[in-house]
């Protein structure tokens, strides 16, 4: 089911949903791409005499930072992803010992197919204002 729902987001984003500088999940666009806007950039500024500042974010467990609230979505496919990401909770279990259980209120699940694009949705904000500074 996730993967149908994938391909229909999927389909929703490209229609310019994603930011510009958004290059996972992203059609003709790759790691690379990424890396040859922001020499491209900084070489650009260098040859104008403008000073450069490059800044870089470790997102690090970021994915468990996503506010479900924060997609940008509405109506049907918004529904859905609630539905898909809440009463969510999780424990630890190493042989006969176990954790207390954990309840999500915030995240996307990790390994799964909608994760990554889940996320992509959760950070466009922070790609829009990071390219107005």
């Amino acid at each position: 089911m996730e993967y149908a729902v994938q391909v229909r987001l999927q389909a929703f984003l490209d229609n310019d949903m994603l930011p510009a500088s958004q290059s996972a999940y992203h059609q003709f666009h790759s790691t690379e791409t990424s890396v040859l806007k922001v020499y491209n950039d900084l070489l650009a500024a260098a040859g104008s005499g403008q000073v450069s500042a490059l800044y870089l974010l470790d997102l690090t467990a970021a994915f468990d930072t996503a506010d479900h609230d924060q997609f940008g979505l509405t109506g049907v496919i918004l529904q859905l992803l609630c539905s898909h990401l809440s009463d969510r909770s999780f424990r630890v279990v190493l042989g006969s010992s176990s954790s207390f259980v954990v309840h999500l209120l915030c995240s996307v699940p990790q390994g799964s197919v909608l994760g990554p694009r889940m996320f992509i949705m959760y950070k466009a904000d922070l790609t829009d204002f990071v390219g107005e500074c």
